[in-house]
């Protein structure tokens, strides 16, 4: 989504930061380092709660982009307008 552009960046982008911060809490909590759940790992929940919050109601209000690619497809698998030959 981020390379595409078919949402505004920011959104995977706070998808791109969140993932990893969630995944060191997680492997945190694994290995013991961690305290609870509600400490530092409830905190890392936050950013990718946010994304797909966010990506859920931007693509219920506004949808998807049109994407270049996506186009250049649909245009070639639309059958042309039948057009009515007069006799």
């Amino acid at each position: 989504m981020y390379r595409s552009r078919l949402v505004p960046r920011v959104i995977p982008v706070i998808g791109l930061i969140g993932a990893p911060i969630l995944i060191a809490a997680v492997v945190a909590k694994l290995f013991g380092s961690a305290g609870s759940i509600a400490g530092g790992g409830g905190l890392a929940t936050i950013p990718v709660a946010t994304w797909e919050l966010s990506l859920g109601v931007w693509l219920v209000v506004k949808g998807f982009r049109p994407c270049p690619i996506t186009a250049e497809m649909d245009a070639a698998t639309t059958p042309a307008a039948r057009q009515e030959v007069a006799v």
